[in-house]
């Protein structure tokens, strides 16, 4: 076992994964940047080092830096919690050829799935239903043309690069495909240095389900159920909750049982997420995100384990502390990503938080790094919590929740806090009756009043 772990991120998951180290009995150590210096992971951790200035560009995301910072403190893994450098092949390569460990899958696997088209193929190959859609990436308009009317409108246009929304367009029709089509195109250069696209065919009313994988990297897996992550803004997941209140316990264990061998087939290591699209009783499969995912809380919530903890395990060469058949689903789980936003136009609204109180009482959990006086700097992203309640059954759960929102005081900042409030109050949400465009359709009409 490692007796020291740098951690390479910052603010709530950062501290998740000090908490997991101590609970194990190792050393951790905190870097961050200059407009770090007081956060709540740096007071945290055993050790703290600064990387460099408030760009994440020179701190949080500096390879020399980061691993300069391992070999001043003795840290013999890294771990990336999510976002940053998480997903950055590259790194991981690095990493590995300064005789650390990386506490995460392979270079090669975070180089196969972060390719779209790429993992596409390799989880056709797998067994693992997939969207229609090209074969490859498609550069000529006439192609487009073609393989559209082919596989019929409407069709979404994605760039193989992609991610977080960017470099994807909808075409309902032949006459909007051209503009859609460059628009994904100049999208996908400018954010990720690629404007190679894909086109795949469009679910009109599709939930957002995923499924948390687990594996050893010697060919031995499991799957612990999914997540439903249909209410998005922007292609971005504002509430999850487990189990999805949509999928029966056949659906559950048929797509967990593919998705458990796929990931074994690959000598898959540490956690991973296989996302699809759910619509009429069918999986599509759109991507595989190979670290700890924001929303990770809620599986634990519902399985009982420590994903961090065996995430630490795996990279130490251990055995998983479970099998398949025992991990036995317990109750329902919901995290609200709180934000530093002002409401309606979830503009970013860092400062100083002048009174903080969590919520508390059975199954609340918060995940977060504010304390008061706490000063949000403008640099990051603004997620500033993770709100987690755990029940018998979802109507505890949904209860709970309302509760534990009305109990949260985040003073100083705007907060969307009272989007949640109202969500809940909303019958779609009550019955768990949404898809992936209900909250975009939902907000057009209602604007949450922030007081």
């Amino acid at each position: 076992m490692f007796d020291k772990i740098l951690i390479a991120n910052r603010g709530e998951i950062a501290l998740r994964v000090i908490r997991a180290c101590r609970e194990m009995g190792i050393a951790s150590v905190a870097v961050h940047s200059t407009a770090d210096a007081d956060a709540m992971h740096v007071r945290m951790a055993d050790e703290t080092i600064c990387i460099g200035p408030a760009s994440s560009t020179d701190s949080y995301l500096s390879f020399p830096a980061i691993i300069s910072a391992c070999e001043v403190t003795g840290a013999q893994a890294i771990h990336p919690g999510y976002g940053f450098l998480s997903e950055n092949a590259r790194f991981v390569q690095i990493v590995e050829d300064h005789d650390l460990t990386f506490i995460g899958p392979s270079a090669e696997h975070i180089r196969v799935m972060g390719d779209k088209i790429t993992a596409k193929e390799t989880m056709k190959t797998l067994g693992v239903p997939c969207v229609p859609g090209s074969e490859g990436g498609v550069t000529d308009m006439d192609e487009a043309k073609r393989l559209s009317a082919d596989m019929g409108y409407p069709v979404i246009i994605k760039a193989t690069a992609g991610g977080g929304g960017r470099g994807m367009k909808v075409a309902h029709g032949e006459d909007d495909l051209e503009r859609a089509f460059q628009t994904a195109r100049s999208e996908a250069k400018a954010a990720f240095g690629n404007d190679e696209v894909y086109i795949e065919k469009y679910l009109t009313t599709p939930r957002h389900i995923e499924v948390q994988v687990f594996g050893d990297g010697k060919g031995r897996a499991v799957h612990l159920g999914e997540r439903d992550c249909s209410l998005q803004r922007r292609h971005q997941k504002v509430l999850e909750e487990a189990p999805g209140p949509s999928i029966t316990e056949e659906e559950r264990a048929r797509i967990g049982k593919i998705c458990a061998d796929a990931v074994a087939d690959l000598g898959y290591a540490g956690a991973g997420t296989i996302e699809f699209l759910y619509e009429d009783g069918e999986f599509y499969f759109i991507e595989m995100n190979t670290r700890l995912q924001v929303e990770h809380p809620v599986t634990e919530a519902v399985y009982g384990v420590d994903l961090v903890r065996e995430q630490i395990r795996v990279a130490a060469g251990l055995p998983m502390s479970f099998v398949q058949e025992d991990l036995k689903l317990n109750g329902h789980a919901i995290e609200a990503r709180i934000n530093a936003e002002k409401l309606p136009t979830f503009s970013p609204s860092p400062g100083r938080i002048t009174q903080y109180h969590a919520p508390g009482g059975l199954g609340v959990r918060i995940d977060s790094a504010l304390y008061d006086g706490y000063r949000i700097p403008p640099y990051y992203d603004s997620l500033i919590g993770k709100l987690i309640v755990h029940g018998r059954d979802r109507e505890e759960a949904l209860a709970r929740m309302n509760r534990a929102l009305g109990e949260l005081i985040v003073d100083g900042v705007d907060t969307t806090i009272p989007l949640f409030r109202a969500l809940l109050q909303e019958e779609a949400v009550q019955r768990g009756a949404y898809n992936i465009h209900w909250l975009e359709h939902w907000l057009a009409q209602s604007v949450p009043d922030p007081n």
